[in-house]
């Protein structure tokens, strides 16, 4: 499998560190607020991800980090008179929610910063022990001149970085008790009314990007396969990590850095200020998580995408016409022959498995789910045209077409959903009667019966092979 590693900037053939096992981290959300649409993304590429690996044979120990204390949420936590765990806790349990809605597995292991805190202190205590760290008064920084190679992930020599920081800062270093502009927090010296713990350095926190390298190092190792997320967490987020990690453990931190495209809204960055932020909440509302989940994956993961009404509208015609395949597949099954394969369904089989080829190579080459969907649809396609609504199909060749579009789905997390064909006994029997009804050509009886099955959201279709029904929404 090739892989775009944001760290060298081209594809590379992904070689794990050890053989058949993935070790695999991506950042998680603050736990202050609902997860919005633009989080959706790196959850459903980085499963799908996980999802493919395993597939292949591979064993992925995925770590997916919640960051449960920080700035926002204890101001989030003192506006509404509540903890900041409990706060966490309410919104871990709304992530879970929403993630299940979208088809994403749970991680491996799922830490919180609070839950590692002597991980944490460890680290920076190795980081000052080494002379890359200092302590201001309780709050205890990284330097960031002493590694010679900040700024390596994200391309920016560390000189640019500083003039950048100090027009952001918008003060001199004499107001500063920072040595320099770009070094970042490890440890943050309590406040009044911020939940803290003891430390060699006074009561405080961690600060953001130290978690997560210490709960990298801790679950996953010095040095880890692939490390994901999304792509405005390049800097400073991933390339602090860097930093630390380096210079704490002496080894690369990474070998793999994965980083997914922006979500754009109606071709507009997403932002609260334009009215254009939703929530994954919000859009459950209007649509299915599977629609969700598909579209997203409709475009490769490194090129941005474009929210809008109109695209979910066809994304959501599409899983529907997967769907409608799968149901006449399962039609078709009942009524298919257990027989030798003629020459064209020989050719047909052959075209299957094309059609798998395809879809691997996609996958292989950088995840590109979108080709990998393509190849599903040629699948779809392939069997509207080969296999017969006159019940001449051999049961083999339909149950392979449907097993196969259930497992190349499974990879992606789609297509999975299992329609309940159970009918209640008023219901098979209104059926049995019009079937009778028809077969004496009694047509006015037939047709009564046909409106009262509609009025229970029963639809019929008269086949060469018998009597077909769907559900439809009341």
């Amino acid at each position: 499998m090739k892989i775009y590693n944001t760290l060298t900037r081209q594809k590379q053939e992904f070689v794990p560190i050890t053989e058949g096992h993935v070790k695999m981290y991506a950042c998680g959300p603050t736990v202050y607020n609902l997860i919005h649409i633009g989080n959706a993304r790196p959850l459903i590429v980085f499963d799908t991800l996980r999802r493919y690996m395993e597939y292949r044979g591979m064993k992925v120990t995925f770590v997916q980090n919640f960051t449960d204390v920080d700035d926002k949420m204890i101001r989030r936590a003192n506006d509404e008179g509540t903890t900041v765990r409990e706060l966490g806790e309410r919104f871990i349990a709304e992530y879970f929610k929403d993630a299940q809605s979208l088809g994403v597995h749970a991680a491996t292991i799922h830490p919180k910063a609070t839950e590692n805190i002597d991980a944490i202190i460890d680290v920076i205590k190795k980081l000052e022990n080494k002379g890359y760290a200092y302590n201001v008064d309780g709050n205890v920084y990284f330097s960031t001149r002493k590694f010679g190679e900040y700024g390596k992930l994200s391309k920016q020599p560390l000189e640019d970085l500083m003039a950048g920081a100090g027009e952001r800062d918008g003060r001199t270093l004499d107001h500063d008790e920072k040595k320099e502009p770009m070094d970042f927090a490890l440890w943050k010296k309590q406040k009044e009314g911020e939940p803290a713990w003891e430390s060699p350095w006074g009561m405080g926190r961690p600060g953001w990007h130290i978690e997560c390298s210490a709960m990298v190092n801790k679950f996953l190792g010095e040095t880890i396969d692939i490390h994901a997320g999304g792509k405005d967490l390049i800097f400073p987020h991933h390339e602090n990590e860097v930093a630390q990690s380096e210079c704490a453990n002496g080894v690369p931190f990474a070998n793999y850095w994965m980083h997914n495209g922006y979500i754009n809204v109606d071709n507009q960055k997403m932002s609260k200020s334009l009215g254009n932020f939703f929530t994954v909440r919000d859009v459950l509302e209007r649509y299915d998580g599977e629609t969700v989940r598909f579209f997203m994956l409709s475009v490769h993961y490194r090129n941005p995408v474009n929210f809008a009404d109109t695209l979910m509208e066809q994304a959501k015609a599409a899983v529907e016409r997967v769907y409608t395949c799968i149901d006449n597949l399962e039609f078709l099954l009942n009524a298919g022959e257990e027989r030798e394969l003629t020459d064209d369904e020989k050719e047909y089989s052959a075209k299957l498995d094309k059609c798998k080829e395809k879809f691997i190579d996609a996958m292989e080459d950088d995840l590109n789910t979108a080709d990998a969907i393509a190849a599903i649809f040629d699948i779809v396609y392939a069997s509207n045209t080969a296999l017969s609504n006159e019940g001449n199909n051999a049961k083999q060749t339909v149950q392979k077409t449907l097993d196969l579009i259930r497992e190349l789905g499974g990879v992606l997390g789609l297509f999975m959903k299992s329609e309940d064909k159970s009918l209640n006994s008023e219901i098979e029997e209104l059926i049995e009667r019009r079937n009778k009804a028809r077969a004496e050509k009694n047509w006015a009886e037939a047709d009564a019966i046909r409106d009262k099955l509609k009025e229970m959201n029963i639809v019929l279709e008269d086949t060469p092979m018998g009597v077909k029904w769907n559900r439809t929404e009341g």
